[in-house]
């Protein structure tokens, strides 16, 4: 049993590294959506400007960064099973903020709320496997080596 943990844990992992790899690789193109779909409340608004003078980065830029080290960083760690508990519930909080930001059905009507509906549902199921993921966890000893 464990090696079927193991094997679709990896598997459900190369989801975000790829996607985060391919955010890293297009970042103005990760930019350019998030500012399109990030509104950064005014009480932030101090201290992005403040990162923006620092990183000489908008700050699109900057979660474009964050966003795609995010999912390839936690993708990993979860596929080599370090800190996959972590990880996890990481990806699991990520999840929730990209399905209220991009694909916010509510907001939307005909074929674009149903499609956005539909990634929102997919979103869910990836909840629901990051939970189980942390659940499960590492294995303990006696597990991997078959002791009951």
């Amino acid at each position: 049993m464990p090696a079927f943990i193991t094997v679709g844990r990896v598997l459900f992992s190369v989801l975000f590294i790829v996607s985060g790899a391919f955010k890293l690789f297009d970042i103005a193109g990760t930019a350019e959506g998030i500012a399109a779909k990030v509104v950064i409340p005014s009480a932030l608004m101090g201290f992005t400007t403040q990162l923006e003078g620092l990183t000489g980065m908008p700050t699109s830029h900057m979660l474009a960064i964050a966003v795609g080290a995010t999912e390839l960083v936690c993708g990993v760690f979860i596929a080599l099973n370090l800190g996959a508990r972590f990880f996890s519930l990481v990806l699991a909080v990520f999840i929730v903020a990209a399905t209220f930001y991009y694909h916010d059905s509510w907001n939307q009507t005909g074929p674009e709320a149903r499609n956005n509906m539909i990634q929102a549902l997919k979103n869910l199921s990836l909840i629901g496997a990051l939970f189980i993921i942390a659940g499960i966890g590492r294995p303990r000893t006696s597990e991997t080596v078959g002791e009951t």
